[in-house]
């Protein structure tokens, strides 16, 4: 008898030209491996025009744009966005650094949970310029806020925040780094890692689902908390509410210019490997595709609406920074150039090209490494 309905073919990652020239064996190896894209997904890229995208909205008012297009964000966060439980902090003080105090902090992002984080203060008097430092995934999560602030509270996250800091980010942990440079420092640990996990790289698939059954997002929390942790910093007594920016580095980076677009604390923001167009980034191959650790990017729906880097453009004109790796196997190089080109777009409508520091380094991949955080330190001592 024939079949009405052949099996579905899947697209497989780089292994895709032999799969669809190769065994059924091969072809579930290549699926497992790869990407799992559906053979009819360029119909499904076409079909993603981006139209309330900045240039190609009908509102040319910026202001009303700008209202428009971050009211579509939150509106598929799936996170109430009137939560305005009390923060509560509660303050534990550390040995000293050099030149900076340490405390823990523990507040409330929203009404569901305590969370625990590192505030770093320099010494001398306030107020001071302060950074949001927001870290990056990396399928690591024993360590969360310990990738970025030297933890002196535990030598088991000492020891894997410095394998870490020697990896991606030349030895140094760059929040102590900032604090010594005279920043106050924030930096707390996203839902599934340190002192929220640690989680597995096979459950954030189910967490994730979880969420959305429960009419939630897991990337919707964690977009709404940053929101509340740049308004909690910039209300310190000890910080200038007016000199407040958001650091981070690959997730953290995502995370950063976020949350420039969610909330009107942030005065500038810098990312550091994460930033491209959607649709060049779904290619079989990439990590994206994968699963698990994308859905803490994922706003279901809203790229029928807007692109990452129109996005990004809601926080404009204030200054940002991107930086990207061209050795970055992550971000495809043609992705990270139709980002910078739609950003460039909108911050020169703005008469403000000049506070958008667009780069990418030649010989560099997915690093943070101390001449690209010499370069970020300058930058934000400019612009704050």
């Amino acid at each position: 008898m024939t079949e009405l309905f052949g099996r579905r073919t899947f697209v497989a990652g780089a292994a895709a030209a032999a799969f669809l020239g190769g065994t059924p064996g091969q072809a579930q190896a290549a699926e497992l491996v790869g990407g799992n894209l559906p053979d009819f997904h360029p119909a499904l890229k076409d079909e993603l025009r981006f139209p309330l995208a900045w240039g190609t909205s009908p509102v040319r008012d910026f202001r009303s744009w700008r209202r428009a297009a971050r009211s579509k964000v939150e509106e598929h966060l799936l996170v109430d966005r009137q939560d305005k439980t009390p923060y509560a902090p509660e303050f534990t003080a550390g040995p000293q650094g050099e030149g900076y105090t340490r405390e823990l902090v523990t507040l409330s992002l929203t009404s569901y949970e305590r969370v625990r984080g590192t505030l770093l203060t320099p010494h001398g008097t306030g107020p001071f310029p302060a950074v949001l430092l927001l870290h990056d995934h990396g399928a690591r999560f024993d360590i969360g806020k310990e990738k970025l602030v030297r933890p002196w509270y535990d030598d088991t996250r000492l020891a894997s925040g410095q394998a870490w800091a020697d990896k991606y980010f030349s030895g140094r942990f760059v929040g102590d780094e900032l604090a010594r440079r005279g920043y106050v420092v924030l930096c707390l640990d996203a839902l599934g890692w340190g002192d929220r996990g640690p989680l597995t790289y096979e459950q954030q698939q189910a967490l994730a689902s979880n969420f959305y059954n429960l009419g939630s997002s897991l990337a919707g929390l964690m977009a709404r908390e940053d929101a509340r942790a740049a308004a909690f910093l910039a209300g310190l007594d000890r910080v200038d509410a007016r000199r407040v920016a958001a650091v981070g580095f690959s997730m953290g980076a995502y995370r950063a210019w976020q949350t420039a677009a969610l909330s009107d604390h942030l005065a500038a923001a810098a990312s550091m490997c994460w930033m491209t167009g959607l649709k060049e980034m779904m290619v079989p191959g990439n990590n994206t595709l994968r699963g698990q650790s994308s859905y803490y990017m994922l706003h279901p729906g809203l790229p029928r609406f807007l692109d990452f880097p129109d996005v990004a453009g809601i926080a404009a004109p204030r200054p940002m920074l991107f930086f990207s790796g061209a050795l970055d196997t992550l971000f495809p190089a043609d992705g990270v150039r139709v980002a910078h080109d739609k950003l460039r777009a909108v911050w020169r409508s703005r008469h403000a090209e000049e506070r958008l520091h667009l780069k990418t380094w030649p010989d560099l991949g997915h690093v943070f490494v101390d001449r690209m955080q010499d370069e970020v330190f300058t930058w934000l001592d400019r612009v704050l």
